[in-house]
């Protein structure tokens, strides 16, 4: 059966459990009958201290608005909001000006950003809508979780996750992805509400009494304030990641507290975004605080971004806040206003002040986070890590794509999207940067697969015309065909993964269950020293039948060992956890998978 994979904190859990030499160290869950609940108790995973003391270590803050628009911030340009606590992170630390969502909606921007795919390559290319339904990640998937956590860090999601199922114990979940802690919102329909009946914590749905029946009471943005300020203070003295993700200003504009906008000659639904941002700008505002008061503000890097262009539903009006700059489109739109966002970097004493115009997608997240904090990567994503530009010492250069790549195919429209696509917005689109060209080109319908012929391609060079507006296609055909080239080598139907971390499966015969655990090392350096190990609830009995060390795993190579386990003669079903550990570069990693088995 297949495993699903989780990951721990340093080497020493091996340890600690009592396992010696691959053999069992008993997870203090007494096997009985079969429990109806086994699948919502999953026995929780040890968590040490990382090897490395936390001073070395530098914590991680990501910050994931929901549809703010590229010109939504004070420093990108904005005269009628007010961001002051975003604006002086970006005049204190790096400020970027040609970053990428990797699509101009939800769903596929932040399985891209999660997984360092761009949108031809991962597993969630489309928001749910058709018979498609709500996308999902797969055990296939690594995380920027994923990596840190093998490293010891602890994580947590407090906010919007987007991808279903919606159910706990499934390789969707973040619990499954890497986020140790999960507070908010599974599927990205949930997300739409600001006073749900109900938040998900880890695996369990918490429930919302005051906002039963119809009731408005709590507003959902400030228990996610509230959880992300409590893991910081929970975790002050260890090394984490913290990704803050709330759905602010994504539709419906709704803020319980107008602020200074409430005798602004403006609609409602107005006045409700542009407090929706300035909420955003305080909820980040209280963060810094919060690190500062810890005085972890120094060992600590925080970046803010967006999933997307800035949006015109339920009566908001993004041009009247002038939400895209000056660039063309909103979100939906493949030009610049649907996918180009903010992105600000910022760590005192550590994180250079400045600007960068490297055209930065936020698929680089997942190696950049991973080369700071020394933890490997997976050599199979498209993201470059822009660490070095991350730094005040040493060199400054980053590699830079040689192509950005962009999908779309979106059946729900808007008016003012559907109006920059010219009456297109419902049909599947793609567009290439390539240097300070950019190609966008629009299917006949919604399948990508229709005959170039049948595409409508446009071209444009940024460097002198950043609005969009002038078509170069036709008078420069053979560039446009390059570009399109470029399409065509981006998009793969099924990307095939290089394993990475412990998968694990179980087959039973004759009362008994025969165990393989597969540890692979998908980076790009050797692991040295690699172990497995097999945890089964107590009284149950585990036979090593192989080599359970190797002294080296080789880059793209992998370990497999194999236990024949013994379940109590009364036991119905029990959790099985596979451990692989390993040194990267000087530092420990920990991987590991679970199984429930029947």
């Amino acid at each position: 059966m297949p495993s699903r994979r989780r990951f721990l904190a340093g080497t020493a859990a091996l340890g600690a459990t009592g396992t010696v030499a691959g053999c069992v160290a008993h997870e203090g869950r007494k096997a009985g009958a079969a429990d109806p609940a086994a699948e919502a108790s999953r026995p929780p995973v040890s968590i040490v201290p990382a090897a490395q003391a936390p001073s070395q270590r530098l914590n991680i803050v990501v910050v994931l608005a929901d549809d703010l628009g590229y010109g939504e911030l004070g420093s990108y340009g904005q005269k009628l909001i007010r961001t002051p606590r975003l604006d002086a992170l970006a005049a204190e630390g790096l400020r970027f000006t040609d970053a990428y969502s990797p699509a101009p909606v939800c769903a596929p921007a932040r399985a891209s950003l999660l997984t360092g795919l761009h949108s031809g390559h991962a597993a969630v290319r489309t928001n749910p809508w058709g018979p498609g339904g709500q996308g999902s990640l797969t055990e296939d998937d690594f995380t920027f979780a994923e990596a840190l956590r093998a490293l010891g860090y602890r994580t947590g999601l407090i906010g919007k996750w987007g991808f279903g199922p919606e159910q706990p114990n499934q390789p969707s979940h973040p619990n499954s992805r890497g986020f140790e802690e999960f507070y908010g919102y599974l599927t990205h329909k949930h997300a739409h509400n600001y006073y749900p009946t109900y938040l998900w914590d880890n695996g369990k749905k918490q429930i919302i009494p005051e906002n039963e029946d119809g009731a408005r009471e709590v507003y959902a943005p400030d228990l996610i304030e509230e959880r992300a300020l409590g893991f910081v203070d929970t975790h002050k003295d260890e090394p984490f990641l913290l990704f803050l993700s709330p759905t602010a200003p994504h539709a419906p504009s709704q803020a319980p507290r107008l602020g200074e906008y409430a005798n602004k000659p403006w609609s409602r639904p107005n006045k409700g975004h542009a407090a929706q941002v300035s909420s955003l700008d305080t909820m980040v505002g209280n963060i810094v605080d919060r690190l500062r008061t810890h005085r972890i503000a120094q060992r600590t890097l925080v970046i803010v971004t967006s999933d997307n262009g800035p949006h015109e539903e339920g009566g908001t009006d993004p041009d009247l806040f002038n939400g895209n700059g000056p660039l063309r489109g909103y979100k939906r739109n493949l030009y610049e206003g649907g996918i180009r966002v903010p992105l600000i970097a910022w760590s005192p004493q550590r994180v250079p002040a400045g600007t960068s115009d490297r055209p930065t997608p936020l698929i680089d997240l997942l190696p950049t986070l991973a080369e700071l904090a020394g933890a490997p990567a997976p050599s199979d994503i498209d993201g470059l890590s822009v660490a070095p530009l991350l730094r005040r010492t040493g060199p400054r250069a980053a590699a830079r794509h040689d192509h950005l790549y962009f999908f779309r195919n979106h059946n729900g429209v808007t008016p003012r999207a559907d109006r920059e696509d010219q009456g297109r917005a419902k049909r599947a689109a793609e567009a290439v940067r390539h240097g300070n060209l950019k190609a966008v080109r629009f299917a006949p319908g919604q399948s990508r697969n229709a005959p170039d012929s049948q595409w409508e391609v446009e071209l444009y060079d940024l460097a002198r015309d950043p609005g969009e507006r002038d078509n170069l296609a036709a008078v420069r055909p053979a560039q446009a065909d390059a570009l399109v080239a470029l399409m065509h080598a981006s998009w793969v139907e099924t990307y095939k993964r290089k394993p990475f971390g412990v998968r694990l499966q179980a087959t039973r015969k004759n009362g008994k269950f025969l165990v393989t655990a597969t540890f692979a090392n998908g980076s790009t350096r050797p692991w040295t020293a690699a172990r497995l190990a097999l945890t089964a609830p107590n009284s149950w009995q585990v036979r090593a039948l192989g080599p359970v060390t190797t002294d080296r795993i080789r880059s793209g190579g992998r370990f497999t060992a194999r236990w024949e386990v013994t379940p109590a003669a009364d036991a119905g079903q029990g959790w099985l956890t596979a451990r692989g550990t390993a040194t990267h570069a000087g530092a420990a990693v920990t991987y590991a998978a679970q199984a429930l088995v029947k």
